[in-house]
């Protein structure tokens, strides 16, 4: 059986390659037998990331990739299995599951030619669907935004997913998009977030999409947490495809806050030598770095936090030490600082190819001449035809010239200027 186009419900997965579908999963347990899922609930995957599940009332015999006709509201809709087995109770899990009465839907049969036929049909009329209902949203001036639609598996219902910053009454749009297209309407309000993942995309650390690939549930992503990790505050760095602040910022905070518990206040310290002003930090090396607070440029000084601590101590009570860091660390500093690495062939040079080859050049356009050796000059004594026949090779090569520059060379004048005319006998 076909699947349709895979752009809109994703390819059936293969046990090697895997699927192209958002939101897939690896069946992890799929080797161990089937014991906690007595009810054989499976999960159905739809357009882009709607995924539900279902229980498998008939006991068919189905694996990941089959076509299935599943219950409606109304009808029967058209899916595709992603997971079965004891998965199916973790990933219920972690995804919103569907209930009617309290009870989870069932799966009728497997779908026939009959129901593919009229799904495959049902999702042509999608993008164009979707491009005249904007048009009725803004003759309606109704503040949203019409980012997908979906078709039901028997066509006699739409999902209208939009996107709107406040509260919309579309009370009437309803209306007239079920008199466009005859079929029942279901308005369905997403995010910023769950329309990018809804699309799909690269992200700039060159993977896929995680709302597209693995995220379920998104959580509040604040400026805080950029600042735990001392990230740069530039929105066009900070913000994702979504336009807004990107999901992966609260991934390792958690870690940040933990090391940065014991860690002192950013203040200025006090020695001998004059005040230290703070720069930045390297949470996980524990490390301040602090510069000279004085008209001179002076470099970044790297200082341990215990030292850190120790000097405010010292500040509370009005000492001051005489160096930032002592002799002793500034030596081991030194001896791990001797780098083990050379540029010996200039491969670090950002400019390394920028410098013309006129050497090269100069080289390339010199005419090597064989130079005369005492050899060729035996050879010539010995053996007088040698002579006669360079000669004629010297004659034959001045012919040539004067066929291809067509300027008649004076004899007894080799430095003539190529203006200079031959003079008159």
């Amino acid at each position: 059986m076909t699947t349709g186009n895979p752009i809109f419900r994703g390819c059936a997965s293969s046990k090697r390659a895997g699927s192209c579908a958002k939101l897939d999963v690896n069946d992890w347990l799929k080797d161990i037998q089937n014991t906690q899922n007595q009810d054989e609930i499976i999960e159905i995957r739809f357009k882009n990331t709607r995924k539900d599940y279902y229980r498998n009332v008939n006991k068919l015999p189905l694996e990941v990739g089959d076509l299935v006709a599943v219950e409606g509201n109304p009808g029967h809709d058209i899916g595709m299995v992603s997971v079965t087995g004891d998965l199916v109770l973790r990933q219920m899990k972690r995804h919103k599951v569907t209930l009617i009465n309290g009870e989870l839907r069932k799966v009728y049969r497997k779908a026939k030619p009959v129901d593919i036929e009229k799904w495959e049909f049902a999702m042509t009329r999608e993008h164009e669907t979707m491009i005249k209902s904007r048009q009725l949203a803004s003759d309606l001036r109704l503040n949203m935004k019409i980012g997908d639609v979906e078709y039901q598996g028997d066509g006699t219902k739409a999902i209208f997913y939009y996107i709107a910053d406040e509260r919309v009454d579309f009370r009437e749009l309803i209306k007239v998009l079920a008199e466009s297209f005859h079929i029942r309407v279901e308005m369905k309000q997403i995010g910023a977030r769950q329309e990018a993942g809804r699309i799909g995309g690269i992200g700039p650390c060159g993977r896929e999409l995680c709302c597209s690939s693995w995220m379920s549930n998104f959580s509040s992503v604040t400026t805080i947490a950029a600042r735990h990790q001392e990230i740069s505050m530039n929105p066009q760095k900070l913000a994702g495809q979504c336009s807004k602040l990107k999901c992966c910022i609260n991934y390792e905070v958690d870690s940040y806050i933990d090391e940065q518990r014991d860690f002192p206040p950013k203040e200025k310290l006090e020695t001998e030598e004059g005040f230290y002003i703070f720069l930045k930090s390297d949470i996980f090396k524990r490390i301040y770095y602090y510069t000279h607070d004085s008209k001179a440029p002076t470099g970044q000084i790297a200082v341990p936090v215990a030292r850190v601590k120790k000097i405010m101590r010292m500040n509370q009570k009005n000492e001051k030490p005489e160096r930032l860091i002592e002799i002793d660390s500034i030596e081991v500093a030194a001896e791990k600082a001797i780098p083990n690495y050379e540029n010996v062939v200039g491969q670090d040079s950002l400019t390394r190819f920028d410098k013309p080859k006129e050497e090269n050049r100069r080289k390339k356009r010199r005419i090597k001449r064989r130079p005369k050796t005492d050899d060729n000059k035996r050879d010539v004594q010995n053996n007088p035809a040698n002579s006669d026949k360079e000669k004629t090779d010297n004659s034959n090569r001045r012919k040539i010239f004067k066929k291809k520059s067509g300027k008649k060379r004076i004899p007894g004048n080799r430095n003539n200027n190529n203006n200079s005319k031959p003079k008159e006998s």
